[in-house]
């Protein structure tokens, strides 16, 4: 697996297309904007405040994390160091590169995490336990 740094997880700003009509914004996501193939989609939803998602690494996938309503942190550790990316806006997500362990928390009221993943689901590209996550890439 590549050893990746907290450094090399970006935010992405997408274009921002405003109605000059005052009806509300649209934002697009094209092929160009993200350096993978998109080959799932899922997205996070109803999750209580006091609850946390992710806790996990990957060997190969890539993900581009998109808050389509409302807000939640990103936990990103890469062994060493850690870093927190709060999400608040519908035109700006996060990319998150392969080894990098991931913590989403802080959900508030009505938030949707959008995922667009390079790889289908596979359980042997997860690394489910920090420690082991650690031995790796310290």
């Amino acid at each position: 697996m590549k050893h990746n740094t907290i450094e090399s997880v970006s935010l992405i700003e997408l274009p921002k297309i405003s109605d000059e009509n005052g009806r509300g914004n649209l934002s697009v996501i094209e092929k160009e904007i993200l350096p993978f193939e998109i080959a799932r989609v899922y997205y996070l939803y109803d999750v209580p405040s006091d609850a946390y998602r992710g806790g996990h690494a990957h060997k190969n996938l890539q993900q581009f994390l998109l808050p389509l309503s409302g807000s939640f942190d990103v936990i990103l550790k890469d062994g060493k160091n850690s870093r927190t990316v709060t999400l608040n806006k519908p035109n700006k997500g996060l990319l998150i590169v392969p080894g990098i362990w991931r913590e989403l928390e802080n959900f508030s009221s009505g938030a949707v995490c959008l995922v667009l993943a390079s790889e289908v689901y596979d359980e042997a590209d997860y690394i489910r336990d920090f420690e082991t996550f650690k031995k790796q890439f310290s």
